[in-house]
């Protein structure tokens, strides 16, 4: 009788924790990890996407700090990383910036 309560009770308990993973305030706490796509920042070969002609994606970035190679970060701080919102030409180190 006991590990058919036990049962049960793990099973409630599971069936609940998938409620909660799938409520409207998990879904809040998504856009608190909101990022955008920060260009310049990103080392050889560890950029997320996008690192120009001849390249196919994650990965292919041939340079520290391409210019048109973008890293996800955390949304409003790209910019004091020194990387851009936009690709540009160049691989210049990035220089943080302060706000």
């Amino acid at each position: 009788m006991k590990s058919t309560t036990g049962l049960a009770a793990a099973a409630a308990t599971l069936a609940a924790a998938a409620l909660l993973a799938a409520s409207p305030a998990s879904a809040a706490g998504e856009n608190a990890g909101a990022k955008e796509k920060c260009y310049g920042v990103a080392l050889k070969g560890q950029n997320d996407c996008a690192a120009g002609p001849g390249t196919s994606c994650a990965g292919t970035s041939k340079v520290d700090y391409q210019g048109n190679a973008w890293k996800l970060v955390a949304a409003g701080t790209c910019v004091s990383q020194g990387g851009t919102l936009e690709a540009h030409a160049g691989n210049a180190r990035p220089v943080p910036r302060r706000s």
